[in-house]
């Protein structure tokens, strides 16, 4: 009943449904986008560089020949991964450190969250930095960097809902039938904080999209000649004033993701809220 009645509030924001269709047409088209072209990512034709859009390529090219309808696709899905993933790491570690902090109460619960206070007063590019030079650039070293304190803000969100909830009757009922720990845990608390947990993975992942372009951007992400969106933005930052269309479709798709993500978390932290249940 309550998540048919969430199902039911969140298709009734008419917004929010239009973005999730969005969304699953950008999965879709970072899938299947590349085969619609005869052009791979990496081919370089200099004949070619610099065309605007057109039948033969529909996004342009950039400054070595190669289609930018195929590049931004395929920088989706690097794009979309890390942003996914990274939110997924960060949620599972979040759950389960603040789960345990908020459970066990007492000293866990302070040395624990001193813990992650004292890694989120890091700097985010002094990690980043740090990280690149030890392990050089690519997708394992952004999500690490990604994830290194990502994970805090799910932990200190989940932890406020389990103080919460294991004051319930029902926990205690639990308790004094002999309930361990990890079934207390997993088969009471956590389900009825999942609405907290989906609503923040949902709004975790454009932050996560955000952070890979604005590194890749910088330099310290995707490499070329890989391509994700905030390689091709800063490929095309120099010349957006000759060859506009070569910022303007990555661009665009950064923007239009996170906007989406954002406005579908949004809609979902609204629809899983009980308290808002009719």
């Amino acid at each position: 009943m309550y998540w048919a009645d969430a199902w039911f509030r969140f298709k009734s924001n008419r917004a929010a449904y239009a973005t999730l269709w969005v969304l699953l047409g950008i999965g879709l088209f970072a899938v299947l986008g590349p085969w619609f072209s005869t052009h791979t990512y990496s081919d370089i034709q200099l004949e070619a560089k610099n065309r605007p859009p057109s039948a033969m390529f529909w996004f342009g090219t950039d400054e070595l020949g190669r289609d930018l309808f195929t590049r931004v696709w395929w920088g989706a899905r690097i794009s979309l991964f890390i942003g996914i993933a990274a939110a997924t790491i960060d949620v599972a570690f979040g759950v389960i450190w603040g789960s345990v902090a908020a459970y066990v109460g007492g000293k866990v619960d302070e040395v624990l969250m001193r813990i992650a206070d004292i890694l989120h007063s890091i700097p985010y590019l002094l990690v980043v930095i740090l990280l690149t030079v030890m392990r050089g650039s690519g997708i394992g070293t952004i999500l690490l960097a990604m994830t290194f304190t990502g994970w805090i803000n799910m932990a200190r969100i989940i932890r406020g809902q389990m103080l919460q909830l294991k004051t319930s009757d029902y926990v205690a009922a639990a308790r004094l039938i002999g309930a361990s720990t990890p079934r207390i845990l997993f088969r009471h608390l956590l389900p009825n904080a999942m609405g907290p947990i989906i609503a923040t993975l949902t709004l975790t992942i454009p932050t996560a999209i955000f952070t890979e372009a604005f590194l890749s951007f910088l330099g310290l992400g995707v490499q070329a000649p890989a391509a994700s969106w905030g390689v091709m933005v800063n490929e095309a930052l120099s010349a957006m004033r000759y060859y506009p269309w070569r910022l303007f479709f990555p661009a665009s798709m950064v923007t239009l993701t996170i906007l989406c993500f954002n406005l579908l978390g949004n809609a979902l932290r609204d629809a899983l809220d009980p308290r808002l249940r009719r």
